[in-house]
């Protein structure tokens, strides 16, 4: 249920914000079908938590959504933060992924309230206690779930048992990513990057449109000549001056 009302939701959004089907709504909408469920997720297993604890479902609701409400919320904001500087960029390139950016904050931004509202509501109605009668394909998936856990639970209790280590670890990955930050050459997002660069050769006032035209081909042999140039294309004009244009690869 978390993914069609969340979807739901963020089509209301898009209708007031004037937003459109196109390929970037879309776009959005395909990666938040993934970013929508986590939450309910998280909600779910901290409320079966309890249900198996012997809780009754009410209560286990209860306790379970109180008890999770603060992670579900920072787990939201940080996917939020990521697309603050798709939001904030300029020219053409910000003016299309910025509609991107919008749908995605609002997708999540709606699963996170369907996530502490109607998830809540519908575990208090429909989750039971586990009878243990299952398939052979829950016995399956609980098995490797159950290893998973095992070596979750071993590499645990090794950093537990090295803390003076991994404290040292995580004081000189800080350091690295503060001389990273300071070394390392940054900046926002381009504008725009279209790999082109557009040039202008003026000739002499009494030279005519044929011997313009050969000293136009003898430059762009020498353009084209580059190996960063990918294609050159130029053009003559008796009104304006002879402009090539070179398209280097990235």
């Amino acid at each position: 249920m978390a993914v069609p009302l969340s979807l739901i939701g963020t089509f209301g959004v898009m209708y007031l914000c004037h937003y459109t089907l196109d390929n970037l709504s879309l776009m959005a909408l395909t990666i938040c079908t993934g970013f929508v469920v986590d939450d309910a997720i998280v909600v779910i297993e901290n409320i079966t938590r309890h249900i198996e604890g012997g809780m009754k479902p009410f209560e286990a609701t209860i306790k379970g959504a109180s008890e999770i409400t603060f992670t579900v919320l920072s787990m939201s904001t940080s996917l939020v933060a990521v697309f603050i500087p798709i939001l904030m960029m300029g020219g053409i390139v910000g003016r299309l992924f910025r509609e991107f950016a919008v749908v995605l904050s609002v997708a999540i931004g709606v699963s996170l309230f369907v996530s502490l509202t109607t998830t809540p509501m519908m575990c208090a109605r429909f989750l039971r206690h586990d009878t243990g009668q299952h398939g052979r394909a829950y016995r399956v998936s609980e098995g490797v779930f159950n290893r998973l856990l095992r070596t979750y639970d071993v590499g645990l209790r090794w950093v537990l048992r090295h803390q003076f280590l991994i404290l040292l670890v995580t004081i000189g990955t800080v350091c690295l990513n503060v001389y990273l930050f300071w070394a390392t050459p940054k900046g926002f997002f381009p504008q725009q990057d279209t790999g082109r660069i557009t040039g202008l050769i003026q000739g002499d006032q009494d030279l005519s449109f044929a011997a313009m035209s050969q000293k136009m081909r003898v430059f762009t042999d020498i353009v084209a000549k580059d190996p960063a140039v990918d294609s050159v294309t130029s053009f003559t004009g008796a009104a304006a001056a002879a402009a090539p244009r070179a398209c280097s690869r990235s």
